[in-house]
């Protein structure tokens, strides 16, 4: 349809071009007929093509449908067209483009070629088919994210359709909150990879606190990401509302909140970045409001995520350690958790200056425990003969050793400490701190010392750690009733695949765990330093989704397994096989053993427990129930081969050996 002098519409900005007045920002004449403009010519808001324009049929003013604002890229300083600029006598209303071409910026006298016009970001927004949340979860994946528990709610259901849309994250709903992080830390701690938990505002953040303090204490990198109300109604008495930041702050390395859509991709960056670099929590609150704004992700500012960096001793340091080291005469190595990847390079070191080697709990497994040179865990679940070797020890080398009191290593003892963090090196007055990556420093120290052999100690050793074995054998009873701990290690150690994945809980299975249970090849993972119960179970489904092929064993209590047994239909639902052992002795036995060791009467410990193998068949699973020592291996044999949730039910003695 012709209309005498038509007016046409931007589809994109709503700018409207008019035939009779023409367009001055684009040079074009009065009286210029549309089809006659240049096939180049372009939308002079939003950059447009011709074909995006389209006939209307009244006559309105021509230009944008909204007033604009435009920035000066020299000074900052803002024009809008709405309310003119009293400093220029320019009045309100009046258009960038009609400015007379000498208009200058009234602050810094910029030309007015040096202004773009600010709302082009909200008006290329409005064309995205992108929310903020569709952009969360494309950049998560582009960032190698790809694992999410969590717990849908109103204040995060923008994020939660993001997650369906996009199809390709997986994302596990638990029963609680607390599962969702706890499951989160153990993923990194078991595999280096970041996995977020997603929850509401208010209790589903709150809930996830015990979770994100046990990555926090044990420097485990995971992404919290949480909903928040809309804003205008964020405030005191706001409904599941709470000052998040305020809350998530003693617990993280970043924590913010999404305020503004355009900054969606950098505080994403941010977070992920933090968390990887300084191994902890990060935190992104998104209100409920700005998940649902739609955003065009190209025009959004980010920083790059890198990889951890490389650190190499410095020369003084490494030239200080190698001479402690060729004039030491009974060296000890300590393999800690920060070097539980480079087992082959403690290896080495240890045979070049004939030394023995020791672990932490948390690199318990490093090597397998029947290695020649490998003693035993240091601390208070291991062997008296470790104990032995590091107190006579003239030199103890530590390998991204943590020094918890547990492990109580001897620090008047002159150390050579490796760590990448600088600020727990110099442990003690006569430590050699070197600030280094265990991977690139340990070769580095192997290539600069001399061969030693040691007369006699592989003898020694081979002697410790008979004694040692045949002391766990003794302690193994075959035959005492209800099942004694040291017999279900035994059994577990001896029937459990050499790579399965075990996932440990707080209590006494831990302790029975470090200190009876022979780790061949297999991996494990438990709540260090937070030490909280309940871990092992969620702990349990993020091995599970990391290593699908890997069999994957919990190792629990009747206390710990009761915190997390609600998601044992979680671990049913998503299909993932796996074996749950629970030491099933009605006490909470770690804390009576605590009370006998304080000259306590034992008080509060005693649990009424449920049917568990009953509870496991409810949920879908499968539940044996054991009560004699002769069924037990015969139980973990078919409850590794059955490839689906199961409980084995294990009722046991809660003494330890009185």
């Amino acid at each position: 349809m012709r209309y005498d002098m038509p007016q046409l519409r931007c589809s994109v900005c709503g700018y409207i071009y008019d035939e009779e007045v023409g367009e001055p920002s684009t040079k074009t004449e009065q009286n210029t007929r549309f089809d006659e403009l240049a096939d180049d010519w372009r939308c002079p808001v939003c950059a447009a093509e011709k074909s995006a324009f389209s006939p209307v049929p009244t006559s309105l003013k021509s230009g944008p449908v909204l007033s604009m604002v435009w920035r000066c890229t020299v000074c900052n300083y803002r024009y809008s067209e709405e309310t003119g600029e009293a400093a220029t006598d320019t009045p309100p209303g009046t258009r960038f483009a009609e400015l007379a071409e000498e208009w200058r910026c009234p602050v810094c006298g910029a030309a007015r070629s040096a202004f773009m016009m600010v709302r082009k970001d909200a008006i290329a927004h409005e064309k995205s088919g992108k929310t903020v949340s569709d952009v969360i979860i494309d950049a998560l994946l582009a960032y190698g994210i790809d694992l999410i528990f969590g717990l849908p709610g109103t204040s995060s259901l923008g994020l939660v359709d993001a997650i369906r849309k996009n199809g390709k994250v997986r994302y596990i709903v638990v029963r609680h909150e607390e599962a969702a992080a706890m499951a989160a830390s153990a993923y990194n701690k078991l595999t280096g990879k970041i996995a977020v938990c997603l929850t509401i505002a208010g209790p589903g953040a709150t809930n996830l606190a015990t979770g994100l303090y046990d990555a926090k204490e044990d420097g485990a990198s995971v992404l919290s990401l949480n909903g928040q109300v809309e804003m205008q109604y964020t405030g005191e008495y706001g409904m599941q509302e709470i000052d998040q930041d305020a809350f998530f702050r003693p617990i993280t390395v970043y924590n913010n909140t999404l305020s503004d859509r355009k900054l969606t991709l950098l505080l994403l960056s941010r977070a992920i970045r933090y968390a990887k670099l300084r191994h902890g929590v990060a935190q992104l609150s998104i209100p409920n409001d700005i998940q649902k704004q739609l955003l065009d992700p190209a025009i959004c500012k980010r920083e790059i995520v890198i990889d951890e960096p490389v650190i190499i001793p410095d020369a003084a340091s490494l030239k200080r350690a190698k001479e402690a080291i060729e004039s030491a005469e009974r060296p000890v190595v300590i393999a800690g958790f920060g070097a539980y990847n480079d087992a082959e390079a403690v290896l080495a070191f240890s045979e070049k200056i004939d030394a023995s080697i020791l672990t932490t709990y948390r690199a318990k497994g490093i090597l397998a425990e029947d290695h020649p040179r490998v003693i035993s865990v240091l601390g208070s679940v291991g062997s008296p003969q470790a104990r032995t070797l590091v107190e006579r020890a003239d030199l103890i080398i530590t390998f991204g050793v943590g020094f918890s009191k547990f492990t109580n290593v001897p620090t008047d003892t002159p150390i050579i400490q490796v760590d990448t963090n600088p600020v727990k090196l110099g442990i003690g007055q006569e430590t050699i701190p070197l600030w280094g990556t265990c991977s690139e420093t340990i070769p580095l120290l192997t290539g600069m010392v001399s061969q030693k052999i040691r007369p006699g100690l592989a003898d020694e050793i081979a002697g410790m750690k008979q004694a040692w074995f045949d002391q766990l054998e003794r302690e193994a009873d075959p035959d005492a009733k209800p099942i004694r701990p040291p017999f279900i290690m035994k059994v577990l150690s001896e029937t459990l695949p050499e790579d399965a994945v075990i996932c440990l809980d707080v209590g006494e299975n831990q302790w029975w765990f470090g200190r009876n249970f022979l780790m061949k090849h297999q991996r494990f993972t438990m709540s260090g330093y937070l030490g909280t119960m309940g871990f092992g179970f969620p702990a349990a489904i993020a091995a599970k989704l990391a290593y699908p092929d890997k069999q994957v064993v919990c190792i629990t209590g009747d206390g710990g397994f009761s915190q997390a047994m609600a998601d044992f239909v979680t671990a049913v639902k998503y299909d993932l096989p796996m074996v749950v052992i629970i030491l099933n002795n009605r006490q909470l036995g770690m804390i009576q053993v605590e009370q006998l060791m304080e000259h306590y009467e034992n008080f509060g410990t005693d649990l009424h427990n449920p049917d568990f193998a009953a509870y496991a068949e409810a949920c879908g699973g499968a539940g044996i129930r054991v009560e004699q020592p002769c069924d037990l291996k015969g139980a973990v044999t078919q409850a590794v081969s059955m490839n689906r949730p199961v409980i084995v039910d294990l009722i046991c003695d809660a003494r330890r050996f009185v």
